[in-house]
């Protein structure tokens, strides 16, 4: 396995039923000085093997493979690593020592374009499709050390940019420009204000509840079984009679607070 000699350099496994496709990732990685490859595996099962073994920072996990592909192997990444309040304290064995470490990061190399909407949604970093390019590897690289970056920064797992569909394409969003996430049925609609443009929206397949989770709750607060609101965004709180509450936003408008989530919303004005 490759040493590189740099000890900030990602700890990375290599999945691939094809062994001249692993043969030439691991060229391509050796030539790369942040990472260090630490085992390669030739399927799912394997590769969920080594990962409880070898704890990597990364997998280069292809897509397509016979048995356990590779969005099922990301599936149970999710499932042992993934902050689910409902699973803490009924987990042991394996997975409670799972819990304790930290989730790999996933880059899903691929000769098929069609499942990067699946990948994402599993929180993948990147999606690189083959014959991989080395410069597009390290752009996917630079991705996951900054995701490893803005982590330790914040002490917690939460996301930092979502990747929707919007025509025909995929489209990187940023979590700190998302204003405002309101439920519609199995999606989500974010609310998306860049600086110098108008206000956009984008449907996302996810439930509300499941992206709560994943979202940093200093930043973000849920007032409605359908709403999430970015905190900064709030101008103040009004009481519109009958124990009825409602978030004064910027322009004037108002949402109104579920009576599920009054208190938390009133604790954080200090109420």
């Amino acid at each position: 396995m490759s040493e590189n000699g740099n000890e900030n350099a990602l700890r990375t496994l290599i999945v691939d039923d094809e062994p001249l496709a692993v043969e030439r990732m691991q060229v391509i990685c050796a030539k790369l000085k942040d990472l260090n490859v630490v085992g390669t595996a030739s399927d799912g099962s394997a590769a969920l093997r080594l990962i409880e073994a070898l704890t990597p920072d990364l997998v280069l996990l292809d897509m397509t493979m016979p048995e356990i592909d590779g969005l099922s192997v990301a599936r149970k990444l999710a499932e042992i690593y993934g902050n689910d309040e409902a699973n803490s304290g009924a987990n042991s064995g394996a997975n409670a020592s799972a819990k304790a470490k930290e989730r790999p990061a996933v880059i899903f190399v691929t000769a098929h374009d069609h499942f990067a909407v699946e990948a994402f949604d599993l929180d993948a970093v990147d999606y690189v499709l083959k014959p991989v390019a080395t410069d597009r590897l390290e752009r996917a690289i630079e991705r996951a050390l900054a995701r490893r970056g803005e982590r330790e920064a914040k002490g917690g797992d939460w996301l930092s940019e979502l990747w929707v569909p919007h025509r025909s394409e995929l489209i990187r969003i940023e979590v700190s420009q998302v204003s405002r996430i309101d439920a519609e049925r199995d999606y989500v609609r974010l609310h998306v204000g860049v600086p110098g443009e108008a206000e956009r929206t984008y449907l996302l397949l996810q439930t509300i509840a499941g992206l709560e989770k994943r979202l940093d709750p200093t930043e973000f607060i849920r007032i409605h079984r359908s709403t999430i609101l970015r905190r900064d965004k709030i101008r103040g709180l009004r009481h519109d009679g009958l124990g009825v509450w409602s978030v004064e936003l910027g322009g004037g408008e108002a949402v109104r607070i579920g009576r599920t989530y009054l208190s938390k919303v009133k604790a954080m004005a200090g109420r």
